[in-house]
């Protein structure tokens, strides 16, 4: 008996050592499948993320729900305010339910009373990047359907740009202000002020329409809307808590709201009923002076962030703090290590999704550097799989039948992840083109379809998961994808820029990287590096700005007549690789400067823009 006991002993010890994880795995996939199960419950009794805020404000009115520079904000607050938002809307009598309305702010508790104000009459809102202008400002209104645009005052100016193309298409323009003195433009603070604050009927909501349009990069050309419905909503407000959030931490929020990653705190807070702190923006300096003051337990990064912070000169007070968790994206090995050697026992939780993407994974073991795990149960109840990618032809590769090839461990590939009912990919809106080039048919078998992530993952011998780059036509800088083909689109008006190949280099220290343009200039013309520069910054936004210019002659193509990269991305931007003639941008200059020596001064000038 005695040898039994310890042989089935030995049995599990050996698989407990060669499967060290086992416990944390499993763990992990029945969290996944009880929030699957409790979104699925919710919408099938047309329960939403604002019943459950709305139930939070019987539950606890006094609670805060946001804190904002001195001001602490209740439930009940956030009640009222959306209330009175909901109200101006309705009584302009501009917009029913169904309707998308446009916002365009930057991090201030407005955004989330329309936004809260919207769910209530039953209309939809669409967050545009405060940073777009012209052009791009245009389309992202225009792509997502709307007729009616509030903005911030301070970014009146933006607004007044594109007005007469609103105007033209009539639409409805309302200014956060008490007053405003531009003609067929509405104030909205004055008509807030003076609404009532009492509930809204329910009759008034709608149970399909979809609860915000979150803007991607995509991977080619302008900006797209990528729809977020109260399904998706809820589960991805589900990820703070199974990271460890739980209702009496302070979540920080510094991110632009704008963001997934930004308006993901907002909607984590509501699904744990705890509170947020919010920032006006991301500031190194203020940052953990804001965490001491409003007790911050809690705190969102994208790896750029991070790695400022751990840039920043050493204090003694560096530890004196009460953040216990990170939730974020995107954070360097080094930069992991270095912030908590500095700033003390906070842990860190990784996380890999995509806005308009079907599925996620979260780091629950700790792993530094690492996103998640690949394990047969996880892959079961959440198809995936990473397949073998040809980067110079930008196309999976696939087998004598036609089906793609998974990658083997330690190998690069392309992460794809199963369409189903249960993971669906909603596509973006008003681009079916697009949206069927992230669809991929035949991966694993016949007619099975997936969704094509755009992001290339390896899987170690240990099965640990580790973001490498994203693919093709995007690149990641200062927390912002870069889509390349919009870049071109701009650079190639400038008078002596006859063809472009826009793409993202690495930079030593940096996070993403940065971004790249080869021109071949028009005959007979030199490079107008001051009129180039004013041109970027007319029409570009500060982070999709190319950093570096390289001058050629001719440019290379693939047996499909796609402009190679490999090679380009390969040789950066180090003058020593090369006899082309190369220009870094210079903000204080504002001019594109020769570029002929060490390239590390060009690198630390591509990291201009920091957060102060």
């Amino acid at each position: 008996m005695i040898f039994w006991v310890v042989f089935v002993a030995g049995l599990f010890l050996a698989f407990l050592f060669r499967h060290l994880h086992f416990f944390q795995d499993a763990r992990y996939v029945w969290v996944k499948l009880k929030t699957r199960d409790r979104v699925m419950k919710y919408m099938q009794t047309n329960y939403s993320l604002l019943d459950r805020f709305l139930d939070l404000v019987k539950a606890q009115p006094l609670k805060p729900i946001v804190l904002f520079k001195d001001e602490a904000f209740t439930y009940q607050d956030a009640d009222e305010l959306s209330n009175k938002a909901a109200r101006v809307l309705l009584q302009s009598g501009v917009i029913k339910k169904g309707d998308t309305v446009a916002l365009f702010l930057r991090n201030d508790p407005m955004l989330l009373w329309l936004w809260l104000g919207l769910s209530k009459i039953g209309c939809s809102a669409a967050f545009l990047n405060y940073n777009i202008r012209s052009k791009s400002l245009l389309h992202c209104f225009k792509c997502s359907g709307a007729k009616t645009l509030v903005a911030a005052e301070e970014l009146q100016d933006a607004v007044e740009e594109v007005l007469p193309s609103l105007l033209d298409e009539q639409v409805t323009v309302f200014i956060l202000a008490d007053r405003c003195k531009t003609a067929d433009v509405e104030s909205f603070k004055d008509k807030m002020s003076q609404a009532s604050s009492e509930p809204l009927s329910k009759d008034l909501r709608s149970h399909s329409s979809p609860s915000v349009y979150i803007y991607t990069s995509g991977t080619t050309g302008l900006p797209k809307a990528a729809l977020i419905t109260p399904a998706k909503l809820l589960t991805i407000s589900c990820i703070y808590g199974q990271a460890g959030m739980k209702s009496d931490d302070v979540v920080y929020a510094s991110l632009p709201l704008y963001h997934t990653s930004g308006f993901m705190a907002f909607t984590a807070a509501i699904d744990r009923g705890t509170t947020m702190a919010l920032s006006s923006k991301f500031s190194t300096s203020q940052f953990w002076d804001d965490c001491r003051k409003h007790n911050v337990t809690v705190i969102q990064y994208i790896g750029e962030t991070m790695r400022y912070l751990c840039n920043t000169p050493k204090k003694l007070n560096d530890r004196r703090h009460k953040v216990r968790l990170a939730i974020g994206n995107g954070i360097r090995a080094d930069v992991w290590r270095d912030f908590i050697s500095r700033f003390g026992n906070v842990k860190i939780m990784e996380f890999y999704g995509a806005t308009e993407g079907n599925w996620g994974v979260l780091n629950y073991s700790g792993k530094i550097g690492a996103v998640g795990r690949d394990t047969f149960l996880y892959k079961r109840f959440f198809p995936y799989a990473v397949i073998k990618f040809d980067v110079d032809e930008g196309l999976p590769v696939r087998d004598s039948s036609g089906l793609c090839i998974e990658a083997a461990k330690g190998e690069t590939g392309l992460l794809v992840s199963k369409i189903a009912a249960r993971s669906p990919f909603l596509g973006y809106v008003s681009d079916l083109q697009q949206s069927e080039k992230k669809r991929l048919h035949d991966v694993l078998k016949k007619g099975d379809l997936f969704f094509n992530s755009g992001d290339l993952l390896c899987i170690d011998e240990d099965n640990f998961i580790y973001f490498q780059d994203r693919v093709g036509d995007t690149f990641r800088w200062k927390g912002e994808n870069v889509a390349t083909n919009e870049v071109v689109d701009v650079i190639t008006l400038a008078d002596c820029i006859n063809k472009a190949n826009v793409y993202g280099v690495e930079v030593p220290g940096q996070e993403g990287r940065a971004g790249m343009a080869a021109v071949i200039l028009n005959e007979g013309q030199r490079f107008d590096s001051a009129g180039v520069f004013k041109h970027v910054e007319n029409f570009l936004p500060s982070y999709a700005r190319p950093r570096f210019m390289r001058i050629q002659s001719s440019m290379d193509v693939t047996g499909t007549f796609k402009l190679l990269k490999g090679k380009l991305v390969k040789e950066g931007f180090n003058p020593n690789q090369m006899t082309d003639p190369l220009y870094f941008l210079d903000e204080k200059d504002k001019n594109y400067v020769p570029l002929t020596g060490d390239p590390g001064c060009a690198a630390l000038g591509a990291d201009q823009g920091s957060a102060a």
